[in-house]
């Protein structure tokens, strides 16, 4: 796995850890509805932008992206 791979897993990680606290769901649950909603994948497509800003800006990116 090259570096840019492992900082962008890194990333989605970081993103779903998150989401998973401020919302109260398990890993799983998180997990699941970011594969729903394609989370993880525009995550990774948008690292090299996304990755710059903080948590509450991410947090409120992928409710967005979810429709809360």
């Amino acid at each position: 796995m090259s570096k840019r791979d492992s900082d962008i897993l890194f990333f989605v990680a970081f993103c779903l850890e998150g989401y998973k606290n401020k919302h109260g769901l398990t890993g799983e649950a998180t997990s699941k509805l970011f594969d729903q909603y394609c989370i993880k994948q525009y995550l990774s497509n948008n690292y090299d932008i996304l990755h710059t800003q903080g948590m509450p800006w991410l947090l409120e990116e992928i409710e967005e992206k979810i429709g809360l």
